[in-house]
């Protein structure tokens, strides 16, 4: 292993959200730092939401290279931000920050990663029928790069209005029908009938919370392909 020294050229990035103890980011950025011999430090930082602003006028304050952001910052991180990517502007969700001399860009590899690693495991979502459960900034990101790909969608969430505002978004950038259902046992058993994958894209089941569940394993059947996006624990209970 490479050691490192922490100097006055050191640059800081890392990870925003609430909560933030589980993130493993810092572990994984940190050990590519080391093996490329790169001078950059990475960290998580918890940021409320009342707070949000207040980080994010920090970064540029402090010069911090490039933030992550998680949850629930994604959606609502926008408005403190100079310019997005056009993948970004489109999603209407960020989950990383560049800070280039001072001006702040907000980019979302939700996206791309969620469909790469489908591709990976040749799923092809282009004419499926998808199962999206949660409303929130890293569903968006999933939902549009779907929509885009030609799958149907159905998105569950507790809070039917923001599925709503989720679904209308997509609808007006691929002015395709995408459904927006409360998030409920009767809704998915109406919907798993004809579901080819089902994506859980909420924070249900993550760490420290690891026996709980977004979605009844007495509903699954066989053949269906299911994602999970949380990564803290590597097998959730889903």
């Amino acid at each position: 292993m490479k050691s490192r020294l922490i100097s006055g050229t050191t640059r800081v990035c890392g990870v925003i959200g609430d909560p933030i103890e589980h993130t493993m980011s810092p572990v994984m950025h940190n050990a590519v730092f080391r093996e490329l011999g790169m001078d950059y430090l990475y960290v998580a930082f918890r940021v409320k939401k009342e707070e949000l602003g207040e980080a994010i006028r920090g970064m540029r304050a402090l010069s911090i290279r490039g933030l992550n952001v998680t949850i629930p910052h994604k959606v609502e991180v926008i408005p403190f931000l100079d310019e997005l990517s056009p993948l970004a502007e489109r999603i209407g969700a960020v989950n990383t920050i560049v800070n280039d001399e001072g001006v702040l860009k907000g980019y979302n590899t939700d996206a791309t990663g969620f469909l790469q690693a489908l591709l990976e495991r040749d799923v092809e979502p282009k004419g499926k029928n998808v199962v999206i459960l949660g409303a929130g900034g890293a569903s968006r990101g999933i939902s549009f790069i779907l929509a885009e790909r030609g799958a149907n969608l159905v998105i569950l969430n507790r809070t039917w209005d923001k599925a709503r505002e989720c679904v209308s978004r997509i609808s007006q950038v691929f002015e395709k029908k995408v459904e927006a259902l409360e998030l409920s046992e009767k809704n998915l058993v109406g919907v798993l009938g004809d579901a080819d994958i089902l994506v859980n894209a909420t924070s249900v089941g993550m760490s420290p919370n690891i026996n709980e569940t977004a979605f009844p394993s007495k509903l699954l059947k066989s053949g269906l392909v299911v994602f999970d996006i949380v990564y803290n624990p590597i097998k959730t209970k889903l």
